[in-house]
């Protein structure tokens, strides 16, 4: 598939054999029982290197799972409350908030309207208020209160400083 005259040659170990014709290195790569693979179309001559391409296919989906387990995945978990929830209620959704921002997810506080109690957006911006006094240091407000539809929220993330 290659296309080209000329190409620079490395082989296995990264040693440079130098520019040969594309003939003469596919020959020395069926010599070695190895690919020849090009690793750099843009250089002038292109690079090519002599490798076993199924191993370093292998290699490289390898180490691309080992990079997506190590990844961590963001969650957002979802807190509801209505503008006439009571303190006690109020308190303990706090303390489901604290608990999703310790396993490091992100907090959505909902405060969703029925009916005519949407015409008083104060109160549940005053409840939105408190709810992000009462989990205090544990997160930082990463989307202030907003209106979407009949739902009024804000997003809570896991405060990086306090980790230890």
């Amino acid at each position: 598939m290659i296309r080209v005259r000329e190409v620079r040659v490395v082989d296995e170990e990264g040693n440079q054999l130098g520019v040969l014709p594309i003939q003469e290195a596919l020959r020395l790569a069926f010599e070695r029982n190895l690919d020849l693979v090009e690793v750099a179309p843009n250089a002038v001559p292109p690079v090519c290197r002599l490798l076993d391409f199924g191993k370093y296919q292998y290699e490289k989906q390898k180490k691309d799972r080992e990079a997506r387990k190590a990844q961590k995945i963001i969650e957002i978990k979802e807190i509801r409350l209505r503008p006439r929830t009571g303190e006690h209620d109020l308190d303990t959704k706090v303390r489901q908030a604290l608990a999703f921002l310790d396993e490091g997810s992100k907090v959505k506080v909902a405060v969703r309207f029925r009916g005519r109690e949407i015409t008083h957006p104060e109160i549940a911006r005053e409840q939105l208020e408190e709810f992000s006094t009462k989990v205090g240091l544990a997160a930082v407000i990463e989307m202030p209160p907003a209106m979407e539809g009949r739902n009024l929220f804000m997003l809570l993330s896991p405060n990086p400083a306090k980790k230890p």
